[in-house]
């Protein structure tokens, strides 16, 4: 089992990593536009909505630890 301190760290981490998400999605999709032929564009959409969609989830994930670590404590 890991200790309340872990816990809390990793919880912050997942939480940080979906604000990196959602800024790594944009700079995804503004640098591999490319040449803005429409199969580059399509790419880059496809692409930044990929990592875009990772954010969610460490957001969810950031929650669950919390409330891990917060029964943990009691």
């Amino acid at each position: 089992m890991l200790s309340k301190k872990t816990l809390d760290m990793l919880s912050n981490l997942c939480f940080v990593l979906g604000f990196v998400s959602i800024l790594g999605s944009i700079f995804i999709w503004w640098i591999t536009r490319g040449d803005a032929s429409i199969e580059a564009l399509a790419h880059a959409e496809r692409f930044g909505i990929f990592v875009g969609l990772w954010a969610p989830t460490f957001f969810i994930i950031s929650s669950r630890v919390e409330r891990y670590a917060d029964k943990a404590e009691s």
